[in-house]
């Protein structure tokens, strides 16, 4: 198997990339522990910013729903402990860096994935983007921050109109309000991404600190309500609602 997050260091930006492209970069276990193990080499090594991408035609699709619903009943709540919990550490390694973070996305965002941008200090989007939930379709709760972050980023009711009625925003719609900040041409996204991270690294480092320091989302909070995700997750993902749901979805 290929590695399933590609990592680099090079003049003190940090480049992490999703790459699981045959599978839309699903948030399997085995990715979610790459991505966290490389977000850990990442503080240990302190670049002066990071930037996360992906491989393929999605940046990536969430969780992976058939990894849940083939997982025997009786195990699907440590398999979903498992993959929300390790998503919850990979959220707030991002949010925790001394450095800033860019991200740049192309393509499908869905479900838990959306904790990755969520996570980053500045999102680059290509025309194509698009975020939507599917939650309340497919018979989860949710989790990846779409409620202990996104209705900080683009305020509550926003975030509740698009959860509840399951909408897909799309890459226009999420600069205007603001879930990302810098919309580019089809194509451009990673060397736009590029660009911004390279001009941070350019930053005087102590002001940049001071900055990110003052402006994050207090990461105790954000901790207390990813475990709340995390816990009605479990709730959720051990009911017949989930189950039925579930099956529908792949049926599709």
């Amino acid at each position: 198997m290929s590695e399933l997050v590609l990592y680099q260091n090079q003049d003190g930006l940090a480049r992490l990339t999703l790459n699981r492209p045959e599978r839309h970069n699903a948030l399997v276990p085995e990715l979610l522990d790459a991505l966290a193990d490389a977000l850990a080499r990442a503080h240990g090594e302190a670049p002066r910013a990071l930037l996360l991408d992906a491989n393929g035609r999605s940046f990536s699709t969430g969780g992976d729903v058939a990894g849940f619903y083939h997982t025997p009943r009786e195990q699907r709540r440590d398999y979903a402990h498992h993959v929300v919990g390790r998503l919850n550490d990979v959220i707030l390694a991002l949010l925790t860096l001394p450095c800033p973070t860019v991200v740049a996305v192309h393509g499908t965002v869905t479900g838990g994935s959306l904790g990755l941008v969520l996570g980053c200090d500045i999102a680059v989007a290509g025309p194509r983007a698009s975020f939507a939930p599917w939650y309340t379709v497919v018979g989860y709760s949710p989790d990846g921050g779409w409620t202990a972050l996104m209705p900080e980023r683009i305020g509550r009711a926003r975030a509740l109109d698009i959860q509840l009625l399951n909408r897909r925003v799309s890459a226009e719609e999420a600069h205007r309000i603001g879930l990302v900040q810098h919309l580019v041409n089809e194509g451009e996204e990673q060397d736009q991404a590029l660009a911004l991270a390279r001009r941070l690294c350019r930053a005087q480092p102590s002001s940049v600190r001071h900055t990110l320091a003052l402006t994050r989302p207090d990461p105790h909070r954000v901790r207390a309500a990813l475990d709340d995700e995390r816990q009605h997750f479990l709730e959720q993902i051990d009911s017949d609602e989930a189950d039925s749901g579930m099956a529908d979805f792949l049926a599709r």
